[in-house]
């Protein structure tokens, strides 16, 4: 698949099926994932891959917890969004993006940190969907963060950028409805 294919047809996918998905699999996305730019090429990024069972079900029960909270404070919830919520668990491998909690910049301005782990993320699902593997980013388990942390097994020190569910789509992979960039764009 070229890497414009992959781009294009790279979709939220929030309904997996439970069929295990290779370890090799999992650690070609990895390192996909390290690739990526890194501001500074200071690399603080982590990870933690959960494909035990019931380490992921209870992972799943503070998802859905964390779900219900954003849902109802920002009534903002879509059937596939809920779908996830209620089955995150049963996805084969749950890929957390950690970083260390830290003031970035000596106080100057330069952005957020997030910045240097969200093209991590996008290269971990675009070589998940070339190998024909569904993702989606999520942040709302941060909502519980304290509680996900703990049972991961992770210092306080670090802090949840993302997390992404991975395993075979239910559905298929396609170009999602998106505004028109035309719309969007200032050329000056």
């Amino acid at each position: 698949m070229d890497a414009l294919e992959a781009i294009m047809t790279t979709r939220a996918m929030r309904r997996l099926r439970p069929d295990p998905v290779s370890s090799e699999d999992l650690w070609t996305c990895l390192r996909a994932a390290q690739q990526a730019p890194h501001g500074g090429n200071v690399q603080l990024l982590r990870y933690v891959v959960v494909t035990d069972k019931g380490l992921r079900a209870r992972i799943g029960e503070v998802y859905r917890k964390a779900f219900d909270v954003y849902a109802d404070a920002f009534q903002n919830e879509t059937p596939a969004a809920r779908h996830l919520a209620d089955n995150i668990g049963s996805a084969p491998a749950l890929v957390f993006f950690l970083m260390p909690v830290m003031e970035w910049g000596g106080g100057l301005d330069i952005g957020p940190l997030h910045a240097s782990i969200y093209p991590a993320v996008q290269n971990f699902c675009l070589a998940a969907r070339a190998l024909g593997l569904g993702t989606t980013l999520t942040t709302v388990i941060r909502v519980h963060q304290a509680e996900a942390l703990e049972l991961l097994g992770v210092s306080s020190g670090f802090e949840i950028a993302a997390l992404v569910p991975v395993g075979h789509p239910e559905g298929s992979f396609g170009v999602a409805a998106r505004r028109d960039v035309k719309e969007l764009v200032r050329w000056i």
